[in-house]
């Protein structure tokens, strides 16, 4: 089976490397400006298989009381958005799935998104120029970091760094709000009166894992980017902090580290995501919470190596003593 799904996405790279001009892409995409770009390469762009709205990305989606709802294992990870005096969860159950919920919380518009590949899970504000964005996903791929787009202007937007890649708002760059990925006991515990989003009415298996084993490859799907240095894994997770990243495995020794500003803070009990072929019976990887001196929370991000090298080739390693 291994074998079979490296088969699949070898075909796709060559598919898509064959095909990477915006001349392939203008009768799917016509109203995307692609004189438009910061992409030096179109070969950096490949199809990931779906095509655009394959996944389909969630609006205004309906929420339940924490304390009532069954069925997500204790230890399944939820991205956790606290704002406007309101706490919300976003099951990565669902997220693994859609990737993107187009939300309105506190009377903020916000796309809550995920990546799979990336392991990345960002929270942003959908305004820009006075004009609220509707999110949905492309299917293609930069890094292996999914391609956003919106549905307004039909701009191309790079999820791990909330920037506009391609056409009509290329360089602007999303406001990125704080929100944390924590277990689902960790939020019910602390917010038992919170709302969580309820299951879609799709036709999905919810809390299966499509990508089993895939944090414990040797490489990432649909990457020909450098590793990263410091002989550290192309699939470990990182903290990244602006352009700053610590490596999961030292915070998991530490339990705490204050630097740069940030207080960051790791405790046991969150399963990954895309380890086992049931969510919430992955390996434990732990929680981060990321504050500033005043106890504030600061925008962040629990991404893979390898996209944080190919993203901040210049950034700054934590790696500690």
């Amino acid at each position: 089976m291994r074998g079979s799904i490296w088969a699949f996405f070898l075909a796709v790279l060559l598919a898509s490397s064959a095909m990477a001009s915006p001349e392939f892409w203008r009768h799917e995409w016509p109203q995307t400006d692609f004189e438009k770009t910061s992409v030096p390469n179109w070969v950096e762009i490949l199809s990931g298989g779906p095509p655009k709205d394959g996944i389909p990305a969630l609006d205004a989606p309906s929420f339940v009381r924490a304390s009532g709802k069954t069925g997500i294992d204790p230890t399944e990870p939820v991205i956790t958005l606290e704002m406007g005096g309101q706490a919300r969860a976003y099951p990565i159950r669902y997220l693994t799935w859609h990737e993107i919920v187009n939300d309105v919380v506190g009377g903020v518009p916000v796309a809550v998104t995920f990546c799979p590949l990336c392991n990345s899970a960002l929270t942003f504000d959908r305004r820009v120029n006075g004009q609220v964005l509707s999110f949905g996903v492309s299917g293609k791929l930069r890094n292996s970091d999914m391609i956003m787009y919106d549905r307004e202007t039909e701009s191309w937007w790079q999820q791990a760094i909330g920037e506009a890649i391609v056409g009509e708002l290329t360089g602007t760059e999303l406001d990125t709000l704080p929100s944390w990925m924590e277990s689902w006991a960790e939020f019910t515990a602390r917010h038992p009166d919170g709302l969580v989003m309820a299951e879609p009415g799709f036709n999905r298996d919810y809390g299966r894992n499509p990508y089993q084993g895939y944090d414990s490859s040797t490489r990432p799907f649909l990457y020909s980017g450098e590793v990263p240095p410091h002989g550290i894994d192309a699939l470990a997770r990182v903290v990244r902090v602006g352009d700053r990243a610590w490596p999961m495995d030292r915070l998991a020794r530490e339990g705490e580290v204050q630097e740069a500003g940030v207080v960051i803070s790791w405790r046991a009990g969150q399963a990954s995501a895309l380890d086992t072929a049931r969510i919430g019976r992955g390996r434990d990887v732990g929680s981060i919470r990321v504050r500033d001196g005043q106890g504030r929370d600061v925008p962040h991000d629990v991404m893979f190596a390898f996209a944080y090298h190919a993203f901040w080739p210049d950034g700054a390693w934590m790696l500690g003593n």
